[in-house]
């Protein structure tokens, strides 16, 4: 039988629109930032890019193009005008690892699945230094939606609590941009291409103002070290222009989700329909990676940057699922490739595992 991929929060097929723009974007091979005519060729095409997918995002702001989306939190973090740091106890690992780096404090999130607010504020709010309060800012990271459990956050709710606070809020659209409309209340986002089929090695940190950030110094507006990739640029943006789910439609993907209600662990009550979070009654995880690959399809025990651990996943732990849940509990995410009957066919195939 021919594989059926739903590991799409992992990474997801490049769309042949991509491949496409990338194809175009190699014959123009020059370095973008060289002043002769290839150079500025090449220039040109990039700002096309960036401008395309700005205008596909909705977005006003800036837009710094990174080599995916654990750089642009890398550029955030060390770039961003504030005094203090906090992320949500449930971001991806390229966030949540600043935690123990450089010692930023972590925002428990509730029974709902959604962060603490009366922590945001607690967080975002001025820094008191030896008894006076300092007029300075935080910075907040909320995930938007989480890329284990599906589980959506309330950013136009943690944004009003941030920037009421005077802080700046940083949300990781990683699996959300290219699939719904992003957080517009954001003061800046994160993007990976290759989350909603385009190329690997590109994504993008969009910022409402420069004045947010400190430059550093090299390409990207002084934001970040290297040549511009353009043709995975051109990628991105063809990506971000095609249709996103062209042979599923919305509804189909929430009565997927409807399916397994009673097998889905405790994670919030607001989920993204493409990415579900399935406990099996008996079967360990790594069990069902198995049997479920013979059977011929790709699924994970969760994010691809900590799946290779036996260890509970620190997601599921903060949203207060047992440890037994946890060990029987596995990740299907899908994508703009992903049709009703590979859907029909795992429902078919989960039913059939005992």
């Amino acid at each position: 039988m021919s594989r059926i991929y739903l590991d799409h929060a992992a990474t997801s097929p490049l769309r042949p629109e991509a491949r496409a723009a990338m194809e175009e974007g190699f014959a123009i091979w020059a370095n973008p930032s060289s002043p002769h005519a290839e150079g500025r060729k090449a220039k040109a095409a990039l700002e096309d890019a960036r401008e395309r997918c700005k205008a596909a995002l909705g977005w006003d702001g800036e837009l710094i193009f990174t080599s995916g989306a654990s750089e642009a939190a890398r550029i955030a973090f060390d770039n961003a005008d504030v005094m203090h740091e906090a992320v949500s106890a449930i971001e991806h690992d390229a966030i949540h690892g600043f935690v123990k780096e450089r010692a930023v404090a972590e925002i428990p999130v509730g029974n709902d699945g959604q962060v603490n607010l009366t922590s945001v504020a607690q967080e975002a709010g001025p820094s008191a230094i030896a008894g006076e309060v300092v007029e300075n800012r935080s910075l907040i990271a909320v995930q938007h939606v989480n890329s284990e459990t599906g589980t959506m956050q309330n950013i136009a709710q943690v944004a009003e609590v941030v920037h009421g606070s005077g802080g700046l809020l940083l949300v990781d659209c990683a699996q959300s941009a290219g699939k719904m409309e992003i957080p517009k209340e954001a003061d800046m986002v994160i993007v990976g291409a290759h989350k909603f089929g385009g190329p690997i090695g590109i994504g993008a940190l969009l910022v409402k103002e420069f004045n947010m950030l400190t430059p550093s110094g090299g390409h990207e507006r002084g934001y970040r070290r290297g040549t511009e990739n353009m043709p995975a640029a051109l990628g991105m943006a063809a990506a971000l222009e095609a249709d996103p789910w062209p042979n599923l439609d919305f509804s189909h993907i929430s009565r997927f989700g409807e399916r397994y209600e009673e097998q889905q662990p405790a994670t919030g009550q607001s989920h993204a329909h493409h990415i579900l979070a399935l406990e099996h009654p008996t079967m360990s995880a790594q069990a069902l990676l198995i049997r479920l690959d013979a059977m011929g399809f790709a699924v994970s025990a969760g994010s691809a940057c900590s799946s290779g651990t036996l260890k509970k996943s620190r997601v599921l732990d903060a949203f207060g699922v047992d440890d037994d849940t946890a060990s029987r509990t596995i990740r299907v995410s899908l994508g703009w490739n992903t049709t009703p009957e590979e859907l029909d066919a795992f429902a078919e195939a989960w039913k059939s595992l005992s």
